[in-house]
């Protein structure tokens, strides 16, 4: 058994980003030796690798709609305040008598507002042990905006109270956590950057480690050679991609690439009667799927990568070279994907659309450009947040626990 036994807390609400990156940042712990548990209070993703990592599932609950202002259980029906009730026992008896030696938060303070007593009981609970567990704050390159500049400060007094140090996914030469965190200077001494998580970082060093496994292969229905010569059209979760697939569908008959293959996969969360409907509309030439494992792979054979700009997507993006064209999703205060879009274009890695005038015809020309461009570049970003994230929490466990 480990000498050393982490927890990490993870609430996805609409996508599956946030799980996924920490799945890749577990595994890599498992992989080095430290005992790890997923607790998850979002809805199960499939095919979710986390190797050798341990993984424990609350009844979930989500947001329904990209408003954020409501959750619901897995029937879509209200969380009823028993729902939550239950949640916070099984997640406070897990810390109880795992009693880890860390414990980290993905997203808190910096999100995650509609469950902050869940997880400020989760962290009284944690800082109630002894001796007290290292408590740990993991967060994305950048946060979306918020309404009032106090929202802000009320997130730094949190991460100040609570939190021995803030572990940043992200590389601070590319966007700095200031840019989408004002107050980032109040956190100076706990403000660690990790650079980018990657899925291919955590899989590479896995099939080199002593632990290594193999790699899942393709399942049911993947074709060998899918995504050669293609236009992959990918949605992440799918939960904000409906108008980006749409539009893609059409675009094709407007790009000079119109005799490849267009290969449309949705995500998991996407609307089973739009998904219907899109395998209603796509004519001959037109795959759509919802997952495919194989992914990364999809986009090294592709022709050109259309996305979003989610982090979990970029960093594919980043590490296959693919030639991309992202349309960053934008509703309200989420800005988050933006910013990310706006920064690695203005590095000529990518080519970004507005995703509030997106336009087939539109979408059809950068495309076209696109393929005809350089491959993505990621000279000079840090991708090894994965290996360096795992650096840090086994640095922070060599020195003990806090009393």
């Amino acid at each position: 058994m480990s000498a050393h036994r982490v927890l990490f807390f993870v609430q996805h609400l609409r996508g599956i980003g946030h799980l996924k990156r920490a799945a890749v940042i577990a595994r890599t712990l498992a992989r080095d030796g430290i005992e790890v548990d997923i607790i998850s209070g979002g809805p199960p993703v499939p095919d979710l690798d986390i190797g050798a990592a341990g993984f424990f599932q609350l009844p979930p609950v989500f947001s329904p709609d990209d408003s954020y202002s409501r959750l619901v259980d897995e029937s879509g029906a209200p969380a009823t305040p028993e729902l939550r009730r239950r949640r916070r026992a099984r997640l406070l008896e897990h810390v109880q008598t795992r009693r880890p030696d860390m414990v980290i938060v993905e997203m808190f303070p910096f999100g995650r507002s509609q469950i902050r007593d869940d997880i400020v009981a989760l962290l009284d609970a944690a800082r109630a042990l002894d001796p007290r567990p290292w408590l740990v704050s993991s967060v994305r390159d950048i946060l979306s905006a918020k309404r009032t500049p106090k929202r802000y400060q009320e997130m730094a007094d949190d991460a100040e109270a609570y939190f021995d140090y803030v572990m940043v996914h992200g590389d601070k030469d590319l966007i700095p956590f200031e840019a989408s965190f004002p107050p980032a200077g109040r956190l100076e001494g706990k403000l660690r950057y990790t650079g980018y998580v990657t899925g291919a970082e955590a899989g590479a060093a896995d099939r080199d480690g002593a632990r290594a496994r193999k790699a899942p292969g393709r399942a049911p229905g993947e074709e060998e050679g899918a995504g050669n010569g293609e236009v992959v059209v990918s949605a992440g979760g799918g939960a904000f991609a409906k108008g980006l697939l749409e539009a893609a569908l059409l675009a094709r008959g407007f790009s000079r690439l119109s005799s490849l293959t267009w290969r449309l996969i949705t995500g998991p969360n996407f609307e089973d009667g739009d998904f219907r409907a899109l395998e209603a509309a796509a004519p001959a030439g037109v795959v759509i799927e919802r997952t495919r494992r194989d992914f990364p792979e999809l986009l090294r054979r592709a022709a050109v990568s259309v996305s979003q700009a989610g982090y979990n997507t970029m960093m594919d993006i980043l590490t296959s070279g693919a030639r991309a064209v992202v349309v960053p999703y934008l509703n309200g205060q989420q800005t988050e994907q933006s910013l990310r879009a706006e920064c690695l274009a203005a590095r000529g890695v990518v080519r970004a659309l507005s995703g509030g005038a997106i336009t087939p015809v539109a979408l059809a020309r950068a495309i076209d450009a696109a393929a005809a461009g350089a491959p993505a570049n990621a000279a000079g970003i840090d991708l090894n947040g994965a290996a360096k994230s795992a650096r840090l929490v086994a640095g922070w466990l060599e020195t003990g626990r806090r009393r």
